[in-house]
């Protein structure tokens, strides 16, 4: 119990100052610290709001109309200087260039309409967010093709050979295009697309998925040392010699891919 002589004593009244300073310290408001010379006259306390971030960059859009998209070379880690382009893209032709990236995965293409970004072909685009509704959304993914393992291979239907060496990325990748290939040197009657499909004709691809990307079903066979020697021996009787240079990857690929575009 307190001593009656202690009450009021200036002992005690700065003891007291002190324990309210301690607690005013530790409260959880954050005040900005006064400059204000003794004497003038009160301000009111600065407030800084928390900036909401999703309202801030996300405005929600419907998947409908004319989109307004920008689009600049991708400089990956560096700052660009480049320009900007601006374009209008249809809905449609905006999600064609997403799912040519990350295949018919509607979650994937929700997500990304939202972020409001993506990088394609070397270019990155930006628009508005969008909050597609996923009835919509799932209406206009129905109309892409979904895969089919169980299609066969016809030669008949490939239109393109992508010769890769091993690796993820692979480090050399040469893209052999039907009409291209299938030139013929002079005196020679066969052609380097010839030789290419003799190499399915033996061993028949693999399936391995509908590239939305290619807009055809890819199949994909491995090549072993005798098949890579059988072909780069093939190429140099058969092969245009516009293709000479860029056949020189040959002894490094180690897979063929088949694309075959659907009718």
């Amino acid at each position: 119990m307190m001593s009656p002589g202690l009450k009021g004593s200036p002992i005690l009244v700065r003891h007291a100052r002190g324990i309210g300073n301690r607690l005013r310290s530790k409260s959880p408001v954050a005040e900005i610290p006064s400059n204000k010379k003794r004497g003038s006259s009160p301000k009111a306390q600065r407030k800084f709001p928390t900036p909401n971030l999703f309202f801030a960059y996300s405005i929600p859009m419907p998947l409908s109309g004319s989109i307004a998209v920008k689009y600049s070379e991708d400089d990956a880690q560096f700052v660009s200087i480049r320009p900007l382009v601006r374009q209008t893209f249809r809905p449609s032709e905006l999600i064609d260039m997403i799912v040519s990236v990350t295949g018919k995965d509607s979650a994937r293409v929700q997500q990304i309409l939202r972020a409001g970004t993506i990088v394609f072909n070397s270019y990155r685009y930006w628009w508005d967010a969008i909050d597609a509704d996923s009835a919509e959304l799932s209406e206009i993914l129905s109309k892409y093709p979904e895969a089919q393992p169980s299609r066969p291979f016809r030669p008949e239907d490939c239109t393109e050979v992508i010769l890769e060496s091993p690796g993820t990325p692979p480090r050399h990748t040469l893209h052999l295009g039907r009409q291209d290939a299938s030139r013929k040197r002079l005196f020679r009657r066969r052609s380097l697309w010839d030789a290419l499909l003799d190499i399915a004709r033996q061993q028949a691809p693999a399936y391995r998925e509908y590239s939305y990307a290619h807009r055809a079903d890819l199949y994909t066979l491995s090549l072993d040392r005798a098949a890579i020697a059988h072909l780069t021996q093939q190429a140099a009787q058969y092969a245009p010699r516009q293709l000479a240079t860029q056949l020189g990857i040959l002894p490094n690929i180690s897979q063929a891919k088949f694309l075959c575009p659907r009718r």
